[in-house]
């Protein structure tokens, strides 16, 4: 029989055959998009910067454009628009749960970025809470603290658990917090969260992953691995409508003033306050980005069935990318842990001779290439990498990605070293 999937104005209803593939692979908008170059041809857009901002998955586009009609405020109407557009919020807050593997009882907040979730976690911390965090991690995660114990970058894996233990270990008595990344956004490694969660739970703490650059490409369930908190931004997730999540343990956030005061986070106002008891509604105040919510939950959803066919994929392009900078003689791939530590589709790397601003501009004037060049607001790590204070070329896949953008990401390099 067939398994009726959905049933709203906002979802319509669709039919499968169980057992039966009824999704292509998710596609993106603007793959094939031209871009002018130097000689005054039109070329394919070779995008290779997806771990700043993913470009909108067409299902994601096709959701917002479903929920458009309805549009309405939530949590506060009762006309028909703004029950459907709340029930739709309020949806797209499970699809997150679900997708992250989260705990029943677990908030799932919706924020702007991943920047403004962790920003939201640190807010919440109990007054004294000791943070420790790696140099390595993205400014997201590096900054927001008020008390933090900053490590240096580990050599190995191993080295990351056994520094991480010893500083949680030497923290005064309190609550304490472990702040790690899941996927490095420079050199796309994986790191150890789930013996990093057991590392923080062995020692009192609570682990907060930023796993804005891990959702994109493989699938993460904070139940299994342990996660108490979880951070993601839907424009790296092909969702660029301006939301992003924090997930995890609700006690600290309902314990916390809100993140910001006004409409949606009180209970009753009078002559004293008293806030939302619920995490969720205490620290998404205002109305919220229902757009970007639901284009969030919509991502979510493609991306859920195709993980095993998109992380295949993936791979066979990333070591497509890597053997070829490998091949060019001028050209030093950036790594942490060694070329053999599995990592995402993040390739950052540097050409002898040439400042990175350089190579990226001319990449993009000349071949329709588009990188990134910078340090990638993970300064700090990338003086670690290089040694000094230079910057670097980072090359990120994502969807759209083809043989051929490689191809010629790599025959514009060739060429660019031969000068």
């Amino acid at each position: 029989m067939p398994t009726l999937l959905a049933r709203s104005p906002i979802t319509p209803a669709v039919t499968r055959p169980e057992g039966v593939r009824v999704r292509p692979l998710p596609r993106v908008i603007g793959a094939d998009v031209p871009v002018p170059v130097r000689d005054g041809r039109r070329v394919p857009y070779a995008n290779f910067d997806y771990a700043a901002s993913a470009p909108c998955l067409e299902a994601v586009h096709e959701a917002v454009t479903r929920a458009l009609p309805y549009y309405s405020s939530v949590h506060r109407g009762a006309g028909y628009a703004s029950q459907v557009t709340t029930a739709a919020y309020e949806d797209a807050r499970e699809t997150v749960r679900s997708f992250l593997g989260a705990w029943r009882r677990s908030a799932v907040v919706f924020t702007r970025n991943t920047t403004d979730s962790m920003n939201l976690l640190a807010h919440a911390v109990p007054a004294g809470t000791s943070v420790v965090v790696f140099e390595s991690e993205h400014h997201a995660s590096l900054l927001p603290w008020k008390r933090a114990v900053r490590l240096p970058a580990p050599a190995t894996p191993a080295e990351a658990l056994s520094a991480a233990d010893r500083a949680l270990r030497g923290c005064p008595i309190g609550s304490r917090l472990l702040v790690v990344t899941a996927a490095s956004n420079v050199t796309g490694e994986l790191w150890p969260i789930e013996e990093l969660a057991h590392v923080a739970h062995r020692n009192g703490a609570r682990i907060a992953v930023d796993a804005a650059q891990l959702v994109p490409h493989r699938p993460l369930d904070m139940t299994a691995l342990g996660l108490d908190y979880v951070a993601f931004s839907g424009h790296k997730l092909y969702a660029p409508f301006g939301a992003g999540v924090l997930a995890g343990r609700a006690d600290w956030l309902r314990a916390a003033e809100p993140y910001l005061r006004g409409g949606g986070a009180s209970a009753s106002v009078g002559e004293t306050t008293r806030w939302a008891p619920s995490a969720e509604q205490r620290h998404e105040a205002g109305s919220p980005n229902v757009l970007g919510a639901l284009a969030l939950a919509a991502a979510c959803e493609t991306l859920s069935p195709a993980w095993d066919e998109l992380a295949a994929r993936e791979e066979a392009l990333v070591a497509r990318l890597r053997s070829g900078l490998a091949a060019l003689p001028h050209v030093r791939e950036l790594t942490l842990w060694g070329e053999r530590a599995p990592r995402v589709g993040i390739v950052s790397f540097t050409v002898d001779g040439w400042n990175a601003r350089d190579v990226a501009l001319t990449l993009s004037d000349e071949h329709g290439v588009g990188v990134r060049d910078g340090k990638f607001c993970a300064h700090p790590f990338v003086r670690h990498l290089l040694g000094e204070d230079r910057s670097a070329v980072r090359a990120s896949i994502g969807i759209g990605t083809d043989e051929e953008h490689i191809d010629r990401l790599l025959t514009a390099l060739a060429a660019l070293t031969a000068r």
